[in-house]
């Protein structure tokens, strides 16, 4: 037999244990350890309830702890600048947002992170449409109606939203843009207040996040005319798509997972699969339906693109608006 130098042997024999590290720290048996998911909104809200259910649904999965850390403020850049700073190791995961990805690049001047450099999209999990209702006075009850009725009265009727900049607020702007319509807008520090207002009358219209408005609407404290989503939801097929009147409109909530920039290729098609498998469950699909969502299992490619154009499609609206901070 061939011997071999003592430094050869000692190379061979550390190589097998070398290389299942290699392989560990590409993400093929990721993940070995808990991860860490920042959420960008604070605890208890709709966001965070629909994080944490598919952060339960991956620990089932994985058999390792998905531990939720709410970083909130301005609107989700806090959080989101957290993800970016974070080292792309795998166990540093967070929130993909609309507020953050899609509307804070036009809405600030200035933000704390590069949306299109410092992260690494895996893929979509919900999306969030808003509803159109309007206090139980108004005399419309119909979408041509509403139409009708304030371009017969340009200037009169207002509309609330949860802050400028906000979905609320910009399903509103794109209403009056696509349908040409003179509307006053009315912002809150929440959406709650706004709420409350629109059933006390002082406010005429809403296009509010569909679990507080649907809830209401059943209820006949107002009521409901159209969801903001291309299509109807399967949570309230009996109200129509705004699509439906004006062709075109579209405007959801919605909420994705992404790491830091840097993110090994063989770790992040390995989460995404994860991700995916989760979200195709019959638990996820009605847990998120409970709360108003629906599943949206788009890869990493996919919702690169996606909040790409979201942030395009925004941008002439906040515009429009006059919503911008400088």
């Amino acid at each position: 037999m061939t011997s071999l130098p003592r430094r050869h042997l000692l190379g061979a024999l550390a190589l097998p244990a070398l290389l299942p590290a290699a392989a560990r720290a590409q993400g093929a048996d990721w993940p070995n350890q808990s991860v860490r998911f920042i959420g960008i909104f604070p605890p208890g809200g709709g966001t965070d309830i629909l994080s944490r259910i598919w952060c339960m649904k991956m620990v089932e999965l994985t058999g390792q702890q998905f531990v939720v850390e709410n970083r909130a403020g301005a609107g989700g850049n806090v959080g989101t600048e957290a993800i970016a700073r974070a080292r792309p190791d795998g166990y540093t995961l967070g929130l993909a947002s609309v507020g953050a990805l899609g509307i804070a690049p036009t809405l600030y001047a200035r933000i704390p992170f590069d949306p299109e450099k410092d992260f690494t999209y895996i893929g979509g999990l919900w999306q969030l449409p808003n509803l159109l209702i309007v206090n139980n006075d108004l005399p419309a009850r119909t979408i041509p109606e509403l139409i009708a009725l304030i371009k017969a009265n340009p200037g009169k009727y207002s509309f609330a939203s949860s802050g400028s900049g906000t979905t609320v607020h910009l399903s509103g702007e794109m209403f009056k843009f696509m349908a040409g319509l003179d509307m006053v807008h009315v912002p809150y520090r929440g959406g709650a207040p706004a709420h409350i207002d629109l059933l006390g009358g002082r406010v005429h219209m809403i296009f509010d996040n569909i679990p507080q408005g649907l809830q209401s609407a059943r209820e006949g404290k107002v009521r409901a005319l159209a969801v903001t989503s291309a299509q109807r939801s399967p949570l309230a097929p009996e109200f129509p798509a705004m699509a439906e009147f004006l062709p075109g409109f579209e405007i959801d909530s919605w909420g994705g997972v992404m790491a830091p920039a840097g993110l090994p290729a063989p770790m992040l098609a390995r989460i995404a699969a994860l991700t995916k498998q989760a979200l195709e469950t019959d638990e996820v699909k009605r847990k998120y339906a409970d709360n108003g969502a629906t599943t949206w299992p788009l890869g990493p490619q996919e919702l690169t693109e996606f909040r790409r154009q979201n942030e395009a499609s925004f941008a002439p609206l906040i515009r429009a608006s006059g919503a911008r901070v400088d």
